[in-house]
């Protein structure tokens, strides 16, 4: 393995991903969890998009979805989507 690939995986295991299912589609934020100010953007996007209604969940190793309501700073994903409302 090359300096160059192990440098790759490390990088790979410290990006997490913010999905956001929005107006657009979505809109897929990632960032390096040890870097301190893209992690407390990361942390201010979870507080604004729930505080707009969506609802934050991350993913478990099982694949399924479990509801979260504060940010988890360990979490390799989290998906935000909008709550259904009927009328």
């Amino acid at each position: 393995m090359t300096m160059r690939s192990v440098a790759l995986a490390i990088q790979a295991r410290s990006m997490v991903i913010q999905n956001v299912m929005d107006h657009t589609g979505h809109s897929r934020h990632e960032f390096d969890a040890h870097d301190i100010e893209a992690l407390a953007e990361a942390e201010r996007r979870f507080r604004e998009l729930t505080s707009e209604g969506y609802v934050a969940a991350v993913r478990t190793v099982e694949g399924e979805s479990s509801r979260v309501f504060a940010f988890d700073p360990t979490a390799k994903e989290t998906l935000f989507f909008r709550r259904l409302r009927g009328g």
